[in-house]
């Protein structure tokens, strides 16, 4: 294989991670001869745990060409600026918290709010929640899209929310217009070579699909991935103990913020996720903690409705992630490739980032072991670094409650990154040199960690905070307030 000639690609699983990888390789290989075949079998739902986004996705579809116009009405999508934690953290002043996807407007008013932390850290009485630093937050506030005038040449950075379900067939529709082949099949049978790689799928109605490399998107199961290559799974259940989903929707919010709600409940969190035709709901929990049944009568007491009203759907989760994404002649990808719990909506954010580099590793190394061990080892660090983040929600969570909540933050189940950014917050270390130290690939700024820390109040006791010493200022807030309140002011409300 060559540049010139690029592989036939076989994706085994529609669903958005099918889709999304199929449409990007079309994208990259189409034009040089590359030819992409999906096979998806109509008697397999999608999961459709997740239905926000990071602002990856829209740098996904601006790379392939497609306009917020063409597909958010098709998939009732709105805007998403951030999350809004609440009840993850009982201290006064810190009940919730705002984590804004940073953007332009944000490096003048970043610096301010990481030296107001640092005050705070060392015991300073002064003003350090995140909620008053960042234009996004203000945004969603005020319930404003992420849209500015034509005058205003800051664009704030962003993500969606959108039904899982139309997202996929909207890219399936799309693909396929453009020359992929889509097969409405199932596969019965992963056919091996004598070299150990996949030759090819055999379908139920006796087709036998050959192809030159095999992208496994068959969610969980990882037909490809696991059950013929015989993968090794790496389970994240020390790091992360929820295992379940409750998802039931409701009547959609008339007057919604741009942001996706994540609410603490007892033995876990919901989210709350604004579409333009309904309201999605779901409790993340762990079913050490918590029956699906007491589980199921949380989250619809909490949405408001009454048990006959609902009909709640419990879905498992597979937690962790594959040890080698990239096997033999196969990628797995979505569910097959690993999942780390919807809590930052990171399920495409990694689909996306698999599809790109696979494509950037084949072309400057081919199919070489050289090549393949490096994209892994990337896409492992990935992995890492994004379930730290998740894992820090629940460490640093700053609750009293029994059970749950005291179990998670009194686990010690932690990676040397995590240990290092924990002790380098209250060791009053610069938190952007010891993420640089952490991760090779740091998958979340100094920016998000200073708001995941400062957002739970992890300073010291209120009692014990002092005021600043002469001579020594605080940033100052309110001309910070008053430059992102003209900054909002270039951007329509919803």
């Amino acid at each position: 294989m060559s540049e010139e000639t690029p592989p036939r690609i076989v994706v085994l699983g529609g669903g958005s991670a099918g889709w999304i990888t199929a449409c990007l390789l079309h994208h990259r290989w189409a034009a040089k001869g590359g030819r992409v075949t999906v096979i998806e079998s109509p008697q397999i739902g999608i999961i459709g745990v997740g239905e926000g986004s990071t602002p990856q996705l829209k740098a996904m579809f601006d790379h392939l060409g497609i306009a917020e116009a063409e597909w958010m009405a098709a998939c009732d999508a709105t805007y998403k600026l951030g999350i809004r934690f609440t009840g993850w953290s009982e201290r006064p002043g810190f009940e919730s918290y705002f984590h804004p996807f940073p953007g332009p407007v944000d490096l003048h008013t970043e610096p301010a709010f990481t030296h107001s932390c640092m005050l705070a850290r060392r015991g300073f009485d002064v003003a350090a929640h995140p909620d008053d630093w960042f234009l996004a937050t203000k945004l969603a506030s005020e319930g404003k899209a992420p849209q500015p005038s034509p005058s205003f040449p800051f664009a704030p950075s962003y993500g969606y929310h959108f039904d899982a379900f139309k997202l996929g067939a909207f890219l399936r529709e799309w693909a396929v217009a453009r020359g992929v082949r889509h097969l409405p099949l199932k596969v019965e049978e992963v056919v091996l070579g004598d070299d150990g790689d996949v030759a090819a799928l055999q379908c139920e109605d006796g087709q036998r699909i050959e192809g030159d490399f095999f992208v496994d998107c068959s969610g969980f199961r990882a037909m490809i991935a696991q059950g013929a290559l015989g993968g090794e799974f790496l389970s994240f259940a020390d790091n992360l103990f929820n295992d379940r989903a409750v998802v039931v929707p409701t009547e959609r919010i008339a007057n919604y913020r741009p942001q996706t709600e994540s609410v603490a409940m007892k033995a876990g969190w919901r989210w709350q996720i604004p579409l333009t035709t309904r309201t999605g709901n779901g409790y993340v929990y762990s079913s050490s903690h918590i029956s699906d049944d007491d589980a199921a009568a949380e989250l619809i007491e909490a949405v408001g409705l009454k048990g006959g009203d609902a009909e709640p759907r419990i879905l498992q989760m597979k937690v962790g992630r594959m040890a080698e994404s990239w096997r033999g002649n196969c990628l797995a990808a979505g569910l097959a490739q690993g999942f780390i719990e919807p809590l930052e909506a990171t399920a495409l954010h990694i689909v996306i980032a698999t599809a790109l580099e696979f494509a950037e590793t084949y072309e400057n190394a081919g199919f070489t072991a050289e090549g393949r061990d490096t994209f892994n080892r990337s896409i492992a660090a990935r992995y890492e670094s994004i379930r730290d983040y998740i894992v820090a929600h629940y460490r640093m969570n700053q609750r009293n409650d029994k059970g749950y909540w005291r179990q998670n933050a009194s686990n010690q189940a932690l990676s040397d990154g995590l240990k290092s950014l924990m002790t380098a917050w209250f060791t009053h270390k610069d938190i952007a040199e010891a993420n640089r130290q952490a991760y090779a690939q740091p998958a979340y700024s100094a920016a998000s960690w200073h708001c995941l820390f400062a957002g739970y109040g992890t300073f010291p006791p209120t009692a014990k905070m002092q005021p600043l010493p002469a001579g020594v200022a605080a940033p100052d807030r309110d001309n910070v307030d008053s430059m992102l309140q003209a900054c909002a002011a270039n951007f329509p409300a919803l």
